[in-house]
């Protein structure tokens, strides 16, 4: 049973993780320097199955996943293990296939897996929506085709990967109204801001906290201070850097600078100087 408490979504960066409190996260391992690493077929197959073992093994739950050429995301909550034990598990099970087959040495993901945590009910529907509609953005597949995500195993209710009775109890009960319920909302286009594959962060998630406090002792003010009105000039270059410089989403920036999201969203909207 998903259990949901009020609050937002968060990056989790080196230094130290943002602990979610329903422990639902949404995970994104990329290819290291871009390369494709699910190619084919059956490198696609393959890391289905070593979701499939390591599930078995017990310590997590998947909600939805979406695998690409270069990468791959998944919607996982913790149970038994902890969050980076588990993709590690995923990890080293994959690179040893991928290195074997391909007679490749180094690394086969990027750096350290990117995440952030899911707080709430609908974040959490319109995030497997976004993983949902990945194949159909990029003009490879429709949802319905693509072989590779969770969506076929919500259409047929099927057993598999996702656990697809727990999202539907958050739609409706009724079991023909939900279906249809879930395919709309699926087909709906999102406005939502995800973690994503294809930006290149000037500022890397590791680096975030250490970029905010020297943004603040740069500036002699504390965190506190941000929400201050003579301060206004100051929060709204930050916010604005972190927007255009790392690959935090505004719910993450308002997370990291204890905003509202409102306050964030108007200032990526605002076409205002930045001058006091």
């Amino acid at each position: 049973m998903i259990n949901f408490t009020q609050g937002g979504v968060g990056t989790l960066p080196r230094y130290s993780r943002v602990l979610s409190e329903t422990k639902i996260y949404h995970i994104m391992l990329r290819g290291n320097n871009r390369r494709k690493i699910f190619a084919d077929d059956e490198d696609k197959d393959k890391i289905i199955s070593t979701l499939h073992e390591k599930k078995r093994d017990g310590g997590f739950l998947i909600y939805a996943y979406c695998v690409m050429d270069n990468h791959i995301h998944l919607v996982i909550k913790q149970e038994s293990d902890c969050l980076s034990r588990i993709v590690k598990r995923i990890g080293i099970s994959y690179a040893y296939y991928f290195n074997k087959k391909y007679r490749h040495t180094g690394h086969v993901f990027h750096d350290r897996f990117r995440s952030e945590t899911v707080e709430n009910s609908r974040y959490l529907l319109a995030l497997i929506r976004h993983l949902h509609q990945n194949p159909l953005k990029a003009g490879i597949s429709t949802m319905e085709e693509y072989k590779w995500s969770s969506y076929r195993e919500y259409l047929s209710r099927g057993k598999g990967l996702a656990e697809t009775k727990e999202i539907f109890k958050l739609i409706l009960d009724d079991r023909k109204s939900t279906m249809e319920e879930f395919i709309r909302f699926n087909h709906e286009t999102t406005e939502e801001t995800f973690l994503d594959a294809g930006k290149v962060a000037e500022i890397d998630e590791a680096d975030v906290k250490e970029y905010i406090n020297g943004f603040l002792k740069a500036h002699n003010m504390e965190i506190e201070q941000l929400k201050e009105a003579r301060k206004r000039h100051l929060t709204k270059k930050l916010v604005k850097d972190l927007l255009e410089k790392s690959s935090l989403s505004k719910r993450a920036v308002a997370f990291e600078l204890g905003l509202g999201r409102e306050t964030v969203r108007r200032i990526a909207l605002s076409k205002a100087p930045l001058s006091p």
